[in-house]
């Protein structure tokens, strides 16, 4: 049962708090997205720490100490509750707001007003790459229009177009709703979607990666992401193959390239007209980061501190190499070993903790500047790719990027720590891109 946003910060605080009938439902993680801009790679880093209450308690190793009782008000979690509980804001209080610098946005025709943009159901195309409930869809995409939406949001399963043979694309059932789109008069958002879809927040279908893909996987399992204990994470390849040529001579990003240039060949006269818009996902659930906080079969639960995914063989070799070249090739053999489990809090581990916690550490510093360039690296890679296939087509670029704010009031901000977003409380973390 999903829980509204104010039991989930009362069930952490241990206040109990009301919800208003219209309050907003409550998956844990949450997502932006953002359009690329392009900067200098040059300088970028990213941060993050955390705190504990209660008692360490003995266990076994390698599960690292459970999380505390949580009695009474956690302080770090009172203000948001507090601010939950305050009388909420009505549209009169709003009416003579103006939300856009300057003033109230307009559209290319003077029109004022935000454009909406709806996102389609995850299995709109089906394994027949037909579109799913063809009437259904046809009349919604109608009433939609009807309503005044600007467009919307599709997401272009790598599973389903590519996924049967390396290099044949069958993109049956997106042009057939591309064209509905067009019919109706409807702008579209379409996001490469290179992950798998099914485990995460909102997923109501399973879509896993070409069967090409996993049949590789299965072969070489460090092309997935691994954690310290083994396991193995198929939603996404891990990033330390990116420029290998694993996948049947190609590397990923390869893969990811020729998806997109066809896409853009299929889909050429639709491109800045009806297509306006190319979100290029990056990660599990599409985002830049790594697949820190899983949920399929119960792996991590909200508000658990994650955990680190550079284990697999490509990602250590790495890791090694840039110890190596700081001459401290003991920093190498592994990540940390003491940052806990899962579903720990901050305070539970010695990596984390606010107090001398390895976070904050010197070799703290060279991993988590390591582990995130290695991100940012991997996201600099995929939009040079797109900007080059969709450069002067008219349509924008864009990414998504987790919003990642539990365990935000701790030092160290250890769930965004192990997602790759090196942001710690002493030194605010930047999350720049190339200029595209």
């Amino acid at each position: 049962m999903a829980m509204s946003l104010p039991h989930q910060i009362g069930s952490i605080s241990g206040a109990a708090l009301t919800a208003d009938s219209g309050g907003v439902s409550g998956d844990a993680p949450s997502s932006a997205t953002v359009s690329a801009v392009w900067r200098s790679p040059a300088a970028t880093n990213l941060r993050v720490s955390v705190q504990k209450t209660g008692t360490e308690i003995d266990r076994v190793s390698p599960s690292p100490p459970l999380s505390p009782v949580r009695g009474g008000v956690r302080p770090d979690l009172s203000v948001a509750a507090q601010a939950l509980m305050s009388a909420p804001v009505t549209t009169e209080d709003l009416q003579d707001r103006e939300y856009v610098v300057g003033g109230v946005a307009q559209d290319k025709e003077g029109k004022k007003g935000v454009p909406v943009y709806v996102m389609m159901p995850l299995d709109s195309v089906t394994w027949n790459h037909t579109v799913n409930r063809k009437k259904a869809m046809n009349a919604s995409l109608q009433a939609l229009k009807s309503a005044g939406v600007e467009g919307i949001m599709m997401d272009v399963w790598w599973g389903l177009v590519e996924g049967e043979k390396p290099g044949e694309y069958n993109w049956g059932g997106y042009s057939e709703l591309l064209e509905m789109a067009k019919k109706h008069g409807l702008k579209v958002q379409a996001v490469m979607s290179f992950h798998q879809c099914g485990g995460n927040v909102g997923d109501s279908c399973t879509i896993p990666l070409p069967k090409w893909v996993v049949d590789e996987i299965d072969k070489d399992p460090d092309l997935a992401y691994t954690d310290q204990w083994g396991r193995r994470n198929y939603e996404y390849l891990s990033l330390g193959c990116d420029t290998l040529p694993v996948l049947k001579g190609r590397s990923p990003v390869q893969c990811y390239s020729d998806f997109m240039r066809a896409f853009r060949d299929t889909f050429e006269h639709l491109l800045g007209d009806t297509i306006v818009e190319i979100q290029v996902g990056m990660g599990p659930a599409g985002e830049l980061r790594y697949p820190s906080y899983p949920e399929q079969n119960g792996t991590w639960r909200f508000p658990g501190i994650g955990a680190f995914q550079c284990y697999d063989k490509y990602m250590i070799s790495s890791l090694k190499a840039a110890a190596e070249s700081i001459g401290k090739p003991e920093w190498g053999h592994t990540g940390p070993t003491d940052a806990g489990h899962y579903n720990n809090w901050p305070e539970d581990t010695n990596f984390f903790r606010k107090e001398g916690g390895g976070w904050d550490g010197p070799y703290g510093e060279f991993f988590l500047s390591w582990y995130s360039q290695m991100l940012l690296d991997h996201g600099e890679r995929i939009l040079q790719s797109a900007k080059s296939v969709f450069e002067n087509t008219g349509v924008k670029i864009s990414v998504k990027i987790a919003g990642i704010h539990w365990h935000y009031g701790t030092r160290s901000h250890a769930p965004e720590l192990t997602a790759g977003y090196y942001n710690t409380r002493f030194e605010a973390g930047t999350f720049r891109l190339p200029k595209c």
